[in-house]
């Protein structure tokens, strides 16, 4: 059974509290039985994270992060966002591609919306470890 834990952000992240679902190889198995659908990848500093949705064998929807920390193979975490804090984190990568595309290569870039984004990882993942 998936077990859900509440992420607290910083006053200064701007971001609200989230309910965050962390998953077992069995959870993983039996909520991506329908399929799966990569969104896209980001490599930070505390692990490479897969964005994807999945459906279930009832066709329920489910919005997963997969962490891999260091060489593994195997993923270190599965976390399940509500779908409004998934898409939240969509349009951050989104915004930040978009960003990148205006910015000259030269520039320097300063915090941008994917440092934002890997902050609030860093969060969920912290939280996540003592589950």
């Amino acid at each position: 059974m998936m077990k859900s834990f509440t992420v607290h952000f910083h006053q200064e992240d701007n971001t609200n509290e989230m309910i965050v679902q962390k998953l077992n190889e069995e959870d993983f198995n039996r909520v991506t039985e329908g399929g799966t659908r990569q969104l896209f990848e980001l490599d930070t500093n505390i692990g490479f994270f897969i964005f994807f949705d999945a459906q279930d064998s009832k066709g329920k929807e489910f919005y997963l992060i997969l962490q891999y920390e260091g060489e593994s193979e195997e993923p270190s975490a599965c976390f399940s966002l509500e779908l409004k804090d998934f898409y939240q984190f969509c349009a951050m990568y989104l915004n930040d591609l978009e960003i990148q595309d205006e910015t000259d290569d030269a520039e320097e870039e300063g915090y941008s919306p994917i440092h934002h984004l890997a902050h609030l990882l860093y969060h969920i993942v912290e939280d996540g470890k003592e589950i």
